[in-house]
């Protein structure tokens, strides 16, 4: 009769026991330092890479887990950060400032860097963006992109009408958008940075009509890091080595050109030297200041992209002044 009583009895013990080492496991999974980073294509992200060879952020927080995506816009960064997949990600500030507008929870927490945009094209007879025809299509890397809005800077200081050119683009990310532009079949202009920029440049019969900074008429940032309010909040350990290790990695790069060429080289699957050259070239600088968010945020609220603007820098940086 007793063990009759004693093994119901065992048995919510046992039960009773594997509950609270899931929820032990649970707790520690929770309190576990982990960070997930999003990045996108090319030379303008270079510092992340180094962030990533040489373990900066792990030398600063022993144990934290650090995971690496590299997508190929911004909607595809947003829609994961939505979902809780990154607490991270790399992007230019027209799309930031769109998800802004519509409810995203996230602000800038630091710039990173500026760079070369050119619109860069294959016909002889397109000379401006005044010599597109309707047939010719327009690759980058979304509608909202920093791409798209100085296209359409570009068709309102020409035209005075900045959607004039929208019907003819066409979303590709940096490496399918200048195999598409090389392919010379269904795209005539690619709006581009490097090493893409200069990779397309380099071949025949291709030229470019466009300069981004031409366009804006001043320096502004190409590329800024973005958090979630989530993350800004709960893990402010992490937040605060997160950009020390960026400046670090951007620290690294100034007094380490030839480890930096060797590093890049392998991450972007180029030759060092040809590397090294596109680096020296080109007029991309790195750094944590941010520049440029209200002249784009006043474009873009008259363009319609955004229904208001931020009333200063602390709406949408993250200690922003």
């Amino acid at each position: 009769m007793k063990s009759k009583i004693l093994l119901p009895i065992l048995a919510i013990t046992l039960l009773s026991l594997t509950l609270v080492g899931c929820n032990t496991s649970s707790k520690v999974q929770e309190n576990k330092l982990q960070i997930k980073i999003a990045e996108q294509y090319g030379l303008a992200y270079a510092p992340l890479q180094i962030m990533k060879e040489k373990q900066l952020l792990e030398s600063k927080l022993p144990g934290i887990e650090v995971s690496w995506r590299q997508l190929g816009n911004t909607t595809a960064i947003r829609e994961a950060m939505l979902a809780g997949e990154l607490d991270v990600g790399f992007m230019a500030i027209p799309p930031f400032l769109i998800g802004w507008d519509k409810g995203m929870e996230w602000k800038i927490a630091c710039g990173l860097s500026t760079s070369p945009i050119g619109l860069v094209v294959n016909k002889e007879s397109i000379q401006s963006i005044a010599d597109f025809t309707p047939e010719d299509r327009i690759a980058l890397p979304q509608p909202g992109s920093i791409q798209h809005i100085l296209l359409a800077m570009a068709a309102d200081k020409l035209w005075g009408d900045p959607k004039r050119l929208d019907n003819q683009l066409v979303t590709l990310d940096h490496p399918d958008g200048m195999n598409a532009l090389l392919a010379g079949s269904e795209i005539s202009a690619h709006f581009t940075t490097p090493p893409y920029l200069f990779m397309e440049l380099e071949e025949p019969g291709i030229h470019q009509i466009l300069d981004g900074k031409e366009v804006m008429g001043e320096d502004f940032t190409f590329a800024v890091g973005v958090t979630t309010e989530k993350f800004y909040e709960k893990q402010p350990a992490v937040y605060e080595a997160f950009l020390e290790a960026l400046a670090e990695a951007i620290k690294f790069m100034e007094g380490n050109p030839t480890e930096t060429v060797n590093i890049l080289a392998k991450a972007y699957q180029m030759d060092e030297a040809e590397l090294a050259n596109y680096l020296e070239r080109s007029d991309t600088t790195y750094g944590l200041e941010v520049q440029g968010v209200m002249e784009f945020a006043d474009f873009m609220q008259k363009y319609g992209l955004i229904k208001g603007q931020p009333a200063n820098l602390k709406e949408v940086i993250w200690d922003g002044k």
